[in-house]
């Protein structure tokens, strides 16, 4: 039904892609920050993937201490792809939001708390209605104590699953030489939901607190 959706391309069966990268936008629209770096000092990075970007980019955005967030394609093959390209899931890639952030002002373990909250881990490739290796949970992290918290925090976060009878995490987390680049998505998709306050969000967590 959902063809090569339902199955992780490999890298021989990826698109192609291309050397340039494809155009987007400078600035966030509600932050009024830039969306690439170099990003001032003491900021902290780390991609998160948890469904469709439009609503997760909102979600953390929204946080005090986040000095910028934008969408993209992460974890896949094709160089620079279009939205297009990552839909039919023939580039490998998942939607992702980098969060650009001062742990000065708010820890990676409050973000790892969002993220764990704010959708289900448990679906492999799929998010609620949503469905294609593209809306896999995922987490590429670029800092080795990042890794860690994150390897820590979904164990932690499997026992509370467990107690309310939900399967198993199926979150990928990359440690930082995971060798996976963050492309920009398109223009339109930046801040998504300030420019389309009535668009579609459909995050939606479990119910099951994540305690720090």
């Amino acid at each position: 039904m959902f063809g090569t959706k339902s199955l992780l391309v490999s890298l021989d069966q990826a698109l192609a892609g291309r050397a340039e990268a494809i155009p987007t936008e400078s600035e966030h629209v509600v932050l009024g920050t830039p969306l690439k770096g170099p990003f001032p000092a003491g900021i902290e990075t780390v991609v998160v993937a948890m469904g469709c970007f439009w609503g997760a980019e909102r979600l953390f955005w929204r946080q005090a201490g986040v000095y910028t967030t934008a969408v993209g394609y992460v974890g896949g093959y094709t160089p620079n792809p279009t939205y297009r390209e990552v839909c039919s899931g023939l580039t490998g890639h998942t939607e992702g939001v980098l969060v650009a952030y001062d742990p000065a002002v708010i820890s990676f373990e409050a973000l790892l708390k969002l993220f764990w909250e704010e959708h289900n881990p448990t679906q492999g490739y799929r998010q609620g209605n949503d469905v294609g290796t593209q809306y896999r949970s995922a987490l590429f992290t670029t800092t080795d104590a990042q890794y860690r918290a994150a390897l820590a925090s979904r164990d932690k976060y499997q026992e509370a699953l467990n107690t309310r009878g939900f399967e198993r995490i199926t979150t990928d987390i990359y440690a930082p030489d995971a060798g996976f680049p963050f492309y920009y998505a398109e223009g339109y998709h930046q801040g998504y939901l300030e420019k389309n306050p009535d668009g579609y969000c459909g995050l939606k967590g479990t119910g099951v607190a994540c305690v720090a």
